[in-house]
């Protein structure tokens, strides 16, 4: 079964309420944006379309609709960055102290704190968001390393291709985790605290990916239940669409359930595995053999290495000798 406790693990996430309202008033507003957007461009499509005589107003809605969506998910792109700094990583930090048993302050003074202790660690979103992407690209390696034995059994190709589906959704989130790490160890060198807190994770991977699995079970399932209950109002808003497509509430759908999870289920599911990680690497120390076998399979671990060791030399400068 799972390593963590339940009921400590819903306190921790409830004792920081503030910025769970935080995330539900971002991701819905998230969600109104496609909305919107959507809406919008399948009203000007269909207009459009109206102008034709061939009766093409349902295609051009449906484009129309298309541009629209694809407009909002390019203007997330680029600032997703800055949700990370002010909304995912202020969570993690407070979290982070419930789980050391430091107290925290209550209200919405508790995001100016969150964000407080961020800035500290992390002087800009942008050297934040490079720690996160090259973490990113180092789970791609950690994944590969962990399923890869398994493509090695006769006959199993179909359950190999099971396994490595989870064991890839069971590693979203740890570089929450590792930026967990890296505030709670108080580090001033992110690059350097990063490389160290993915290779034990690497060399802890069993506990993790086994509770990171449960975690991801439990994710779907409350997942599928919040889609079936918002199927019907997001049938609803697309029944106004000009050209209203049931392709539309599937996606609509999807969106008001991913908005749910991200600001109620996520927060629990990090808790849990920083939780679990912070416990089980107590005492430990970065293993080299691991650190060699990620620089081996992944680029991005190579990257972060060398950023670490940039990051070293510019804190520490080698004193200038006298000639």
């Amino acid at each position: 079964m799972w390593d963590f406790e339940i009921g400590r693990t819903v306190g921790i996430v409830v004792r920081t309420w503030p910025f769970v309202l935080l995330r539900i008033v971002v991701y819905v507003l998230i969600t109104l944006a496609y909305i919107l957007a959507t809406g919008t461009g399948a009203g000007v499509g269909y207009g459009v379309g109206n102008i034709f005589p061939d009766g093409s107003a349902v295609a051009t809605a449906f484009w129309g609709g298309i541009v629209g969506f694809g407009l909002v998910s390019v203007v997330l792109y680029w600032v997703r960055e800055y949700i990370l700094y002010i909304v995912k990583a202020g969570h993690i930090a407070v979290m982070v102290h419930l789980i050391e048993g430091r107290d925290v302050p209550g209200g919405q003074g508790q995001i100016a704190y969150g964000r407080r202790i961020v800035t500290e660690r992390f002087a800009e979103a942008s050297v934040l968001f490079a720690v996160d992407q090259l973490i990113k690209g180092v789970l791609r390696a950690i994944t590969g390393l962990l399923s890869g034995i398994a493509a090695f059994i006769p006959g199993m190709s179909g359950i190999v291709g099971f396994i490595n589906g989870v064991i890839r959704m069971s590693v979203t989130y740890v570089d929450e985790i590792i930026l967990g790490y890296n505030i709670r160890t108080g580090s001033t060198a992110p690059f350097e605290t990063a490389r160290h807190g993915i290779v034990l994770y690497a060399q802890n991977a069993r506990v993790m990916v086994k509770n990171a699995v449960w975690l991801t079970i439990f994710i779907w399932l409350v997942g599928a239940v919040l889609f079936l209950l918002v199927l019907a109002p997001a049938g609803a808003i697309v029944y106004g669409f000009p050209g209203a497509s049931a392709g539309w509430t599937f996606v609509f759908a999807v969106l008001l359930a991913w908005a749910c999870v991200s600001a109620f289920v996520e927060p629990f599911a990090i808790a849990a595995l920083m939780e679990v990680y912070f416990r089980t690497i107590e005492g430990q120390v970065p293993d080299p053999e691991w650190d060699e076998r990620l620089a081996e399979a992944s680029k991005k671990f190579r990257q972060l290495k060398d950023r670490a060791a940039e990051q070293i030399r510019e804190t520490f400068p080698r004193p200038v000798r006298n000639a």
